[in-house]
């Protein structure tokens, strides 16, 4: 639940005059919303902003130079996110936002050297309940902001008709079987390879594990031209091309956003488009996503 605080809390808060408050309120630099003739300031973006107007970070997350109007996305790959880059761009004439397609881990460290406004990750933690956050502990110097982009279906992706009768990860292992791969460091390939320990399964034991895809999609067009029989995936993959779907679990796919660089006008613009509403038309969100926390702060909560 939001915490809202009155004009006097966020001046204590602040360690500044009601005065002062009132003044940044009317420069539109400090976050506040008005509630029946009142100011009122959600505490979570209280604090972003303190951290956001922080000199004195390490030289690793200092923004690097760059196009003030550029926004650049790094990280784990997503079809509808690919979706909503190219509804930021025809919303946004002004701007132009550009994806490198690293996953997740990838993106993480393009954002320890300062390289991009926002990381897409979804790196499932230890637990096997929450992701992302230990990842982005260790690989920086300060936590970045966490918003959910969405949550969607993971799952082995199967020739259509299922011609080789897959009914669990551990048929991978069987005699003739190939599978097509997603590359080290995707959240994908780490919860695949959880999913073959926990099935016994070594890498050396199925074939076509060292065949490795960039993308769902390529991982998808592999076992549609008959080149693969399986391979790790989303559903909305499956669902674009057809193909059948075995699931493992859904996931929280998260946009990890420096605090330095959150209220930056390119980051605020895309952030604002994470609207169930917005998101709907552009996929059919039946097919493997979940859009009930679309747009929600995850850290600091």
């Amino acid at each position: 639940m939001t915490i809202l605080l009155s004009t006097k809390e966020v001046a204590k808060f602040l360690n500044v005059n009601e005065k002062m408050v009132y003044t940044l309120v009317a420069e539109k630099a400090l976050p506040a919303t008005k509630i029946t003739g009142k100011w009122s300031f959600p505490k979570h973006l209280v604090e972003l902003w303190i951290e956001a107007n922080t000199i004195n970070y390490p030289k690793t997350l200092q923004p690097s130079a760059g196009y003030q109007n550029l926004l650049i996305l790094a990280g784990s790959n997503d079809p509808l996110l690919d979706r909503v880059i190219t509804l930021f761009n025809q919303t946004y004439p002004e701007f132009a936002a550009v994806f490198g397609n690293m996953g997740s881990m990838g993106g993480l460290r393009a954002m320890k050297q300062g390289l991009c406004h926002i990381a897409a990750s979804h790196l499932l933690q230890d637990d096997e309940k929450e992701y992302n956050f230990d990842f982005a502990g260790s690989e920086l110097a300060s936590m970045p902001a966490m918003i959910n982009f969405c949550r969607r279906e993971q799952g082995l992706l199967l020739a259509r008709g299922n011609p080789r009768g897959i009914s669990s990860v551990g048929d991978l292992g069987g005699s003739g079987i190939r599978i097509v791969n997603r590359g080290l460091g995707t959240g994908t390939r780490l919860l695949f390879d959880r999913e073959l320990e926990k099935a016994g399964l070594a890498p050396g034991q199925i074939q076509g594990y060292e065949r490795e895809m960039p993308r769902h999609l390529d991982v998808g067009l592999e076992i549609l031209s008959g080149r693969a029989d399986a391979g790790p995936g989303i559903r909305v993959v499956a669902s674009l091309l057809n193909l059948e779907f075995l699931p493992l679990r859904w996931e929280r796919f998260d946009l990890l956003v420096p605090k330095e660089k959150f209220f930056e006008k390119t980051v605020q613009s895309f952030l604002g488009l994470l609207k169930v509403e917005t998101l709907k038309p552009l996929f059919d969100v039946s097919a493997g996503y979940d859009l009930k926390t679309t747009g929600q702060i995850v850290y600091p909560s």
